[in-house]
């Protein structure tokens, strides 16, 4: 593809959150006439320097689409972009909390004229879960993909939100840096009461219309493939192309840092997803 050759733009920015740390990203700009912006939404434990996420920004952009990915103000990252050493804001963090987070940063893209009125999303994870909930809420989301989304915030049992609520918090590892992580009570009761909060992924998914490219491994160890076929069978109203990769992992085999050559079934992820936002952002 020519357009790997393509030079990109780039621009950094920061948005202050009371009590919490900034919001941190960057946008990647197209040479010349552009295709519409797409917004990238990490998971839980995830940041917008992680594994794929750099590697599909630019190929976005380098495609003709502006690229806007950022760090969630409580996703634990630090100011450099990698560490997690914001544990007060990783266990203060939630799923209201980080939809504010895709509004600001939408807000903030529009002043300075990276974002137009109709725009794309992006979310990985717990992050499809988030695109998904905001694309229900934002009319100007003109299409959405996901890779492995959650279908529900509910992921723990009885007996944890017994000792959630016993201990005040619970702990959460992440893989990678070995780091005990804790969730707050604050998300806990979010959890308890998803439906009444407007939380419910599978009811914000009924009620897309738009074009929709949900993008799921059959060997995903986090998130189980049968919850790709619940979204599926709830978004009957919008455009989706399920996309089933067979034998892929929860990162569509992808590690941090990104591995060289990259694996085939992330080559297929990404160049769908580019497909995707360059024919439905057209």
């Amino acid at each position: 593809m020519k357009f790997l050759e393509t030079p990109l733009g780039r621009d950094s920015f920061e948005i202050a959150r009371a009590h919490f740390p900034p919001i941190r990203g960057e946008v990647r700009h197209p040479e010349g006439r552009h295709r519409g912006a797409v917004v990238l939404v990490n998971g839980l434990k995830g940041f917008a320097r992680w594994g794929f996420f750099p590697y599909l920004a630019d190929l976005l952009a380098r495609g003709g689409i502006r690229a806007i990915s950022f760090d969630l103000s409580g996703s634990g990252v630090g100011a450099d972009r990698e560490s997690f050493t914001e544990l007060n804001a990783f266990r203060d963090n939630t799923i209201s909390h980080e939809l504010e987070d895709v509004a600001l940063v939408r807000d903030h893209a529009r002043k300075a004229g990276w974002l137009e009125d109709r725009y794309g999303i992006f979310g990985h994870s717990r992050g499809g879960g988030i695109a998904i909930l905001h694309a229900a809420r934002d009319p100007g989301v003109a299409a959405i993909a996901t890779w492995s989304a959650i279908a529900t915030i509910a992921r723990w049992s009885p007996d944890d939100l017994k000792r959630w609520h016993a201990d005040g918090e619970f702990p959460v590892t992440n893989a990678r840096t070995g780091q005990e992580l804790m969730l707050g009570s604050a998300f806990r009761d979010e959890i308890e009461r998803q439906a009444n909060a407007g939380l419910s992924i599978t009811s914000a998914a009924a009620r897309l219309t738009i074009p929709w490219l949900l993008a799921h491994g059959t060997a995903d160890e986090t998130v189980p493939f049968e919850e790709a076929e619940r979204l599926r069978e709830a978004a009957d109203r919008a455009q989706v192309r399920f996309a089933r990769i067979g034998g892929a992992s929860h990162t569509m085999d992808a590690k941090h840092p990104l591995p060289v050559p990259l694996p085939a079934r992330l080559d297929r992820a990404v160049t769908m997803t580019l497909d995707f936002f360059r024919s439905s952002l057209a």
